[in-house]
C-alpha cells in the first residue's frame, strides 16, 4: 500500500525494544541483558533469531558478552565513524546512533584534487561528487564528513546530490544503483589543525588540532568506490574493539 511504513525484521525490532529498555534505565549499564534463552522464551523467536538480536545489540555497543557469564549492558560508543556507520547500516539500523542527527551541508560536483583524484583511481581535474554532512549529537557535534564519488557514480545514484539524507546512506545508495558493494577498506587516523572552513562547523578556532580519519573504500571487484574525510568534533575519542579467537 502507498505511504505504508515497512516494517523492521523481527530481530531489529526486538533489539529497538531492548535498546528503549537500556535508555530509559529499566536496563542499567553493568547489570545482565536478556539472554538468548530469555529471548526465545518471552518472543517465541528462534535460537538463530535470538542470536542475531544479541550480535547487533554487541556491533552497536549496547551490551558485551562475557563466555560462561551472559551478556552485560554498557553504554554505547560515543563516537561513530564511516566504517560502523556501514556495519550498523547492514545490521538493519539507520547508520546513525541514538540521539544522533544529521545536518546536509554540501551537495555539489566539482573538481578533483590530487588527494580525491589518487583515491577514486582518477586524473586530477575529473569531475567528481561531493557530499558534506554534519553529524550532531546530545554532546554537541561529534563529526564533520565529506563524501567524494565519480561523476560515473554520480550519474547511476543522482540521489547522491540531492541535499536530502539518504535513507541507506551512501553505502546502500551505491549498492542499490550500480550493484557495487563495499567489500574492503582501509581507515588512516592523524591529528591535523582545523582548516578554516571546517572549524566553523565543528565550532572550534582554525588551527585548533583535531583528529581526522580518512576512509577508502572498494567493491567486490577491487575497484573503489569512494573517498571520504571525517573531522571529529573537540574532545571526541576514537575507539576499536575485536574479537581475538
Amino acid at each position: 500500500m502507498v505511504g505504508e511504513k515497512k516494517r523492521l525484521p523481527v530481530y531489529r525490532e526486538v533489539a529497538n525494544q531492548i535498546i528503549e529498555r537500556i535508555r530509559s534505565g529499566d536496563l542499567q549499564a553493568g547489570g545482565s541483558a536478556p539472554s538468548a534463552r530469555k529471548l526465545m522464551e518471552t518472543t517465541g523467536m528462534s535460537s538463530a533469531t535470538a542470536a542475531r538480536v544479541l550480535s547487533l545489540l554487541r556491533d552497536e555497543g549496547w551490551i558485551d558478552t562475557v563466555p560462561g557469564r551472559g551478556s552485560f549492558v554498557r553504554s554505547p560508543k560515543e563516537l561513530t565513524a564511516g566504517a560502523d556507520r556501514l556495519q550498523l547500516l547492514r545490521a538493519g539500523g539507520t547508520g546513525l546512533r541514538d540521539s544522533e542527527r544529521v545536518e546536509i551541508l554540501k551537495c555539489e560536483m566539482q573538481s578533483a584534487t590530487q588527494e580525491v583524484a589518487d583515491a577514486l583511481g582518477l586524473d586530477v581535474g575529473d569531475q567528481v561528487a561531493i557530499r558534506q554532512r554534519r553529524y550532531i549529537d546530545d554532546k554537541g557535534v561529534s563529526v564533520v564528513s565529506a563524501t567524494w564519488v565519480s561523476a560515473a557514480v554520480a550519474a547511476a545514484a543522482p540521489e547522491f546530490l540531492d541535499p536530502e539524507p539518504l535513507p541507506k546512506m551512501t553505502f546502500g545508495l551505491i549498492e542499490d544503483r550500480t550493484g557495487r558493494r563495499a567489500v574492503r577498506r582501509r581507515d588512516t587516523v592523524s591529528q591535523q589543525p582545523a582548516p578554516d572552513d571546517i572549524a566553523p562547523l565543528l565550532e572550534v578556532d582554525a588551527g585548533t588540532l583535531t583528529l581526522v580519519m580518512a576512509n577508502h573504500y572498494w567493491d567486490q571487484n577491487g575497484e573503489p568506490t569512494e573517498y571520504a574525510v571525517d573531522y571529529y568534533g573537540a574532545g571526541r575519542q576514537l575507539s576499536a574493539e575485536y574479537d581475538l579467537d
